[in-house]
């Protein structure tokens, strides 16, 4: 029987069973560390088993970043490092002390938020990036409207959300008509908006930058958000650092000149987004399983074929779970 056409959608939801990150959290708890992790590394093979898409996306990547073609066992270190991931978040939630540090040549991230500003937080779905983005508020003294695509199975987020509520509100992308009213309300609340700029899935401004060897398509929405708020924009990634800590890399804000046109900013902020793309793939380079995108790589375009936007808007930003 069809189903009716006032049916609403089934939510998306992330890999896994619903009572899956409960259970990581519950055998955390009770099962001593060097049980615990070959049981984790036993439910990456598992899990690595039943997810061809996302192998075949992981081997796409590996083979570019590490300039060779990719064992069974390089795709599962990439997988690992991203239950990893996933496992120290589950542990903050649970009440793990965690803290973040600046890299050397990082700390004007530090140093533009204690002194009061805002700023749109940009980042990618790299290392610990997703941590900082709840720890920003805790460590820093700092409201944040973090920009999410809310799912199903999502308990992650919920636990950090709760956590820090005091600090961090979410923004839901996927409810494109209250966006721009709310991030409205939180800049004027006086708070950071927090996105992610490397999935293209709800961004509605795209652009060509290099990227392994390519021009690829990324989002370019937070710089025209930025814009029109006349708030700078702050491009960082988190990576591993020593037990209990999380380093922060970041690159010099961009902020638009008022003295310059629309098009002489776009092209500083363009610059801007391709300083922070080599930043990342050096770090990539040097990190090969950090980079948690298990889907289609950018997409590879002829310049003259990238569709130019229109200037109205944007009606949606990229972000992603």
């Amino acid at each position: 029987m069809s189903e009716p056409a006032s049916a609403k959608p089934l939510p998306a939801r992330n890999p896994g069973p619903s009572w899956g990150y409960r259970f990581l959290r519950a055998c955390d708890l009770v099962l001593p560390e060097v049980v615990f992790k070959p049981l984790r590394a036993l439910g990456t093979w598992i899990a690595l088993a039943g997810m061809p898409a996302q192998r075949r996306h992981s081997r796409t990547y590996l083979a570019l970043v590490l300039d060779r073609k990719p064992t069974l066992v390089d795709v599962f270190r990439h997988f690992f490092a991203f239950e990893e991931s996933l496992m120290l978040k589950l542990r903050v939630a649970n009440g793990r002390p965690h803290c973040t540090v600046m890299y050397p040549g990082s700390e004007h991230f530090r140093t533009y938020l204690n002194e009061g500003h805002c700023a749109f937080l940009g980042t990618f779905h790299i290392g610990r990036s997703d941590l900082m983005g709840f720890l920003l508020g805790p460590r820093e003294n700092h409201r944040v409207f973090m920009v999410r695509h809310r799912v199903a199975n999502s308990h992650d987020t919920e636990k950090l959300g709760a956590l820090f509520d005091q600090w961090l509100k979410f923004i839901w992308v996927n409810e494109p008509e209250n966006l721009l009213f709310a991030l409205k309300e939180a800049v004027a609340a006086g708070g950071s908006i927090a996105m992610k700029c490397d999935r293209l899935e709800f961004s509605s401004k795209t652009e060509a930058f290099e990227f392994f060897g390519a021009r690829r398509l990324f989002p370019f929405t937070i710089y025209h958000l930025a814009m029109i708020f006349r708030m700078p924009v702050l491009l960082s990634v988190g990576m591993p650092g020593k037990p209990g800590e999380s380093v922060l890399h970041g690159i010099p804000r961009w902020e638009a000149n008022p003295a310059l046109g629309r098009a002489e900013n776009l092209a500083a902020a363009r610059a801007h987004f391709q300083s922070f793309l080599f930043y990342v793939e050096k770090l990539l380079r040097a990190h090969p399983y950090l980079w948690f995108n298990f889907m289609e790589l950018n997409p590879v375009v002829q310049e003259s074929s990238v569709a130019q936007k229109s200037s109205s808007p944007p009606s949606g930003v990229a972000a992603s779970h």
